[in-house]
């Protein structure tokens, strides 16, 4: 693992619209063209109390519990994983599905498993989110991605509440 640290800030420009342009698509009720890798979290702002929406990769679903698995990228101080902690109980949509979930930060151990899984099913995925990250999550063994949790790579578990 490289030990240059996850992005440091959250990205603007044209990169920050690139980013959101999810968001439309699911205002403009076409979410399931993204099909089941992307989430939207509808989430109360911590200091605001007002809606916001963010969509971010799913990067693991347990089918049986219908629990979603998402990774800050931003790491602990994105203000959408701040929000989840701050108010764990959201709504999300998944495609054309909506939930009502519990947002739980997994152990760095659960979280190693999911992103072990994570390199298996979607290694281009993984190669693409290396570079943009700054580690190695395409080929990072389990000690490498246990310590990037640590730092500053949360694993957050989206759990079902039905």
């Amino acid at each position: 693992m490289t030990s240059k640290p996850l992005v440091a800030e959250p990205p603007k420009g044209l990169l920050r619209f690139g980013l959101r342009l999810p968001i439309i698509l699911y205002r403009l009720h076409l979410g399931w063209l993204l099909g089941g890798r992307f989430v939207l979290l509808n989430h109360i702002g911590r200091k605001s109390g007002q809606p916001r929406q963010t969509v971010v990769e799913v990067v693991g679903h347990d089918p049986a519990s219908d629990t979603y698995y998402i990774v800050s990228g931003w790491g602990y101080k994105a203000q959408w994983y701040q929000n989840l902690m701050g108010t764990p109980e959201i709504t999300i949509q998944v495609g054309s599905r909506r939930l009502d979930v519990k947002a739980e930060t997994l152990s760095p151990d659960d979280g190693v498993k999911i992103l072990l899984d994570y390199q298996q099913k979607h290694p281009l995925a993984a190669k693409e989110l290396s570079r943009v990250l700054g580690i190695n999550l395409a080929e990072g063994t389990a000690a490498e991605l246990r310590a990037a949790i640590e730092k500053s790579l949360p694993v957050v578990a989206l759990v079902n509440l039905i």
